[in-house]
């Protein structure tokens, strides 16, 4: 019988191709809804409703492994005091219900997986290359990570091998940060944002999903990993190849930092600053990327 994996934020991005990616592994896949979703030959969904604090308890019942995935976009909405509680408590809130079901009923996982982010090492600029064991930035983005992180280790409480994967920018079709990029490029009215020297850590879809089922069938990864390709892209880099791919060269000048801050307010620094983040301790597992230059990355994800 195929062992099955429970994912949060299935419905997502990532989430919906890490799901064909699972299957074609031999995975069974379920998946925490917030909405009735009818169940397929594949997939089976359960309800959940986190703002009355409730979950189907037979979908952490019957799972081997639990991805999670949920969690409000960074670069959805401005930063209000509000948003940036919605941001976080989005993150903490499904694995504290995860973990008092399992502690409930003493159930055993063999993997919890969950998403972080490079957010953890700081809104900053500089050529400093990150590693798992760069200590997190005081900023929102690395405390709301380090408190996400930190939550997890709830669940290796209950002696339950435990994964957190620092993710980067990820690039893929139909999705993500892409499907904001393109439109704009697409037309010819693409522009390099604010210097253009922020760093932008990225990683192809396909390689991000790779690191998952890796980090569930592989008994010895445990704690954090970097999920990005360590290069030098910046954001001037990688307008430039996206409007070359578009087949033009940027005419349109720089948008000022001011601007951005203006209209992002402090949301701006997620865009305007970023760091160099070696993937150096995956790759020691044995998993090697598909996707390392950034222009064939970029060639596969366009339509």
């Amino acid at each position: 019988m195929a062992k099955n994996v429970l994912l949060t934020g299935g419905t997502g991005f990532i989430g919906k191709y890490l799901t064909d990616v699972l299957i074609a592994n031999g995975f069974s896949v379920s998946i925490l809804s917030r909405s009735e979703r009818k169940n397929t030959d594949l997939i089976t969904y359960y309800k959940w409703d986190l703002e009355h604090n409730y979950i189907d308890e037979e979908a952490i019942l019957k799972t081997d492994y639990i991805i999670h995935l949920a969690g409000e976009g960074i670069v959805e909405k401005r930063w209000t005091a509000k948003r940036k509680r919605d941001i976080l408590e989005s993150r903490i809130k499904p694995i504290d219900l995860i973990h008092s079901v399992l502690q409930k009923n003493n159930k055993a996982l063999d993997t919890f997986v969950s998403a972080s982010a490079i957010g953890i090492y700081g809104a900053v600029n500089g050529a400093e290359i990150c590693t798992e064991n760069t200590p997190p930035a005081n900023d929102f983005l690395g405390t709301t990570c380090q408190k996400w992180e930190n939550a997890v280790n709830k669940i290796e409480s209950l002696q339950i091998r435990t994964v957190k994967i620092r993710t980067g920018i990820v690039l893929g079709r139909n999705g993500g940060f892409l499907k904001k990029l393109t439109p704009s490029f697409k037309f010819g009215f693409g522009a390099i944002l604010g210097t253009g020297k922020q760093y932008l850590p990225w990683i192809h879809i396909e390689d991000l999903c790779a690191i998952y089922v890796k980090a569930i069938q592989e008994k010895g990864i445990n704690g954090s990993y970097n999920a990005t390709v360590l290069d030098n892209t910046t954001n001037t880099v990688l307008s430039q190849t996206l409007a070359n791919l578009y087949g033009y060269s940027i005419w349109l000048p720089k948008v000022p930092s001011f601007i951005l801050k203006l209209f992002l307010g402090e949301m701006s620094v997620a865009i305007l600053n970023g760091q160099r983040v070696s993937s150096e301790k995956i790759k020691k597992t044995g998993l090697n990327f598909h996707f390392e230059d950034l222009e064939t990355a970029l060639s596969h994800c366009l339509p």
